[in-house]
């Protein structure tokens, strides 16, 4: 199996890994705080992290990976905080789809730039990922609102998103489970920071276990996109594995039988599409 194979398979691996935990902690976020949820969300990963650091004998990271994981690390928890921000301005039809495209296209750009651009073949995947991940991302309801309403949380969202792959993306080779350590480490500062800013009630460890086990998911998603980005492009690992959507569109209709609208199943199609393409 050729690296590139590898890099691909564990690029896919995130995108499922980290589309249950959103559904996990979507459906937590409905009857508690979402910034209840992210902050108790990040302690189960910390202490996987940290304990897979250990028994497998992982080094510690250096000063600069340190500090290019804790960016990252704040980069996805500003956009995280950011695209909450925006749902709760009832406007998911703009900010949803308009976050995950940013994500996913903003390593795109920077790798094309750092590296230069992939085969033709690649180039349409990307294309073809995107507008599927535009529309698996859009909402059933078909509700329609002014673009300019929540377009700024939406932005920033996407650019924590697609901030959080190319910083973590500049830690050293091999290294996976200690610079993760930090980067939730820092996110979950940061939770800890909105909740006090919120006045919010810190949740007890054992109160929503669905956060909990979103966590883990989360944890999960993160150590497969680090192991994509040892063996593929960047360009290549964060697009696949920003199709994380298209995983929680799917567990929340087969689950709770939500409906399915006909844009999302075509986005789903498009996004197997891009697949075939971006490996070849």
């Amino acid at each position: 199996m050729t690296p590139q194979v590898l890099g691909i398979i564990f690029a896919l691996a995130s995108a499922a890994t980290w589309g249950t935990g959103d559904f996990s902690g979507g459906v937590a976020s409905k009857s508690r705080s979402q910034y209840q949820v992210v902050f108790l969300m990040t302690i189960p990963g910390v202490i996987m992290l940290v304990l897979l650091a250990f028994l497998l004998g992982e080094p510690m990271p250096s000063v600069p990976d340190m500090i290019w994981a804790s960016a990252a690390g704040s980069c996805g928890a500003v956009g995280i905080a950011s695209l909450y921000r925006g749902l709760a301005l009832h406007n998911a039809a703009v900010v949803a789809p308009t976050a995950a495209a940013v994500g996913a296209g903003l390593p795109v750009a920077f790798s094309s730039l750092a590296i230069g651009l992939p085969e033709t073949p690649k180039m349409l995947g990307f294309l073809l990922a995107l507008t599927g991940i535009w529309f698996v991302s859009r909402p059933v309801d078909g509700s329609r609102r002014r673009w300019s309403d929540g377009l700024a949380h939406a932005v920033i969202a996407g650019a924590g998103f697609g901030g959080y792959f190319i910083l973590l993306a500049q830690v050293e080779q091999g290294m996976v489970f200690g610079p993760l350590t930090f980067a939730k480490s820092a996110s979950l500062l940061l939770a800890l920071a909105v909740l006090l800013l919120r006045r919010e009630r810190i949740p007890a460890l054992t109160g929503i276990p669905l956060a909990l086990l979103a966590g883990v998911f989360d944890a999960g998603g993160n150590a497969f996109y680090m192991l994509a980005r040892q063996y593929t492009r960047l360009d290549i690992a964060a697009v696949l594995a920003s199709m994380y959507p298209a995983v929680t569109v799917m567990l929340a209709s087969v689950i709770l039988k939500e409906k399915v609208g006909t844009h999302q199943a075509v986005g789903v199609i498009l996004c197997l599409i891009a697949i075939a393409l971006i490996s070849l």
